[in-house]
This record gives structure tokens, sequence and C-alpha cells, in this order.
């Protein structure tokens, strides 16, 4: 469990295929403080931790998760969003984020704010999947590469949020460019409350 509140860019430094697997070995400020089995959201997709050196960790991604997220995109040098999970004893800063990616989007446009941004992204839309609550709905939550966001003009396909300098610089918002793909989490709140009302 996540609340979206990225900590910092973790940096790809190695990929290893292994079958249809691949692991990621990554480096990032906190190494030292992560264990062997601890869950780290990477993009908004929670991985486990497998092995460590001094300076580095490494996660492993299967088939499953790379044709459902952007990780399968990733290059080394590539800058990822990293949050570890979250405890239970403080406040919840963003939204509950499972790290549990639904699907990928592309970044249409992006505006300047006069010092923020908004960066719009267009998804597939599936007319079932909406009934589930696979939705972007106005003022509500959506995980972008795992970051925690509120929505502003939802359509069926697209949406917009709007990143404040502080997210743009300690994210990997600032690499984004129109064509950029990304991870979505939908609401899970949504997505409870959609399926219930398929049974009223």
């Amino acid at each position: 469990m996540f609340s979206g509140i990225v900590e910092e860019c973790a940096t790809l430094v190695a990929m290893v295929r292994d079958q249809e697997n691949v692991h990621f070995t990554f480096k990032c400020s906190f190494v030292n403080e992560l264990k062997i089995d601890q869950s780290v959201s990477h993009n908004g997709v929670c991985l486990t931790v497998v092995s460590m050196t001094d300076d580095t960790y490494t996660v492993t991604a299967m088939k499953e998760t790379l044709d459902r997220s952007n990780l399968g995109l990733l290059k080394v040098g590539d800058e990822v969003n990293v949050e570890r999970s979250m405890m239970m004893n403080g406040r919840l800063d963003g939204h509950i984020v499972q790290g549990h990616v639904d699907q990928t989007a592309t970044c249409v446009d992006i505006k300047d704010a006069e010092g923020s941004y908004y960066f719009t992204f267009r998804y597939a839309f599936d007319k079932e999947m909406a009934k589930r609550g696979y939705i972007t709905v106005d003022k509500g939550s959506v995980t972008v590469n795992g970051v925690s966001l509120t929505v502003c003009n939802p359509t069926d396909d697209t949406f917009q949020v709007a990143i404040i300098p502080y997210t743009f610089e300690h994210t990997n918002f600032h690499a984004f460019k129109v064509g950029s793909v990304v991870n979505l989490e939908f609401d899970i709140i949504g997505k409870y409350i959609s399926r219930m009302i398929q049974y009223k």
C-alpha cells in the first residue's frame, strides 16, 4: 500500500532479461534503509526487492507487469519515481494507492501555466471497464507514474493534471514530452463503488 507521495527519482543502472522476466537494478539515496522482500513502488508499480549491494538494489518484473506498464520501455539511465510502502502510523498525504497499474496513457499536451504546468493524458477507453470504475472524474484522484494527483477536465479518454514546480522537479514529470508513456492506477474507492452498484 502506498500514498502516491514520491520520495525521489531512482536511476536505472542495469537491466538483465531472464526468459520472460526482467531484473532492474536501481540506485537511490535510501538503498541502505531497504531490505530483501521490501515493497517499493516504481513509476506506480509495486515490486519486491530481491537483492542488494552497498549502493544499489534489484527488483524483478514479470511479463504481465512489463506488458501492462511502461517498465518494459525503460533504458539504463532513465529515472523512475520511487516510494516505499506506507507506514500506517502517519498522515495519508496523497490517496490510497495499491501499486497495481491498470493501464498506460500517453502524454498528448503540456501547457505552461506561468510556473506550474498542465499535462494532458489520453488512455484507451473501454465502456465495460468504465462501468467497473476504470475512469477519471473531475476533482477525483488518479495515480500517474506513482504520483497521487487531482483530475481536472476529464473526458471519456483524456484528463488533465496540474503540476506545481516542486512536483515537476522532484519526480520524473520533468522528463515528460508529448508522446511519453505513463502508468495509470485509477482510484480503488471508485472501483469498489462501481462494482457494488452493479449488484444493486
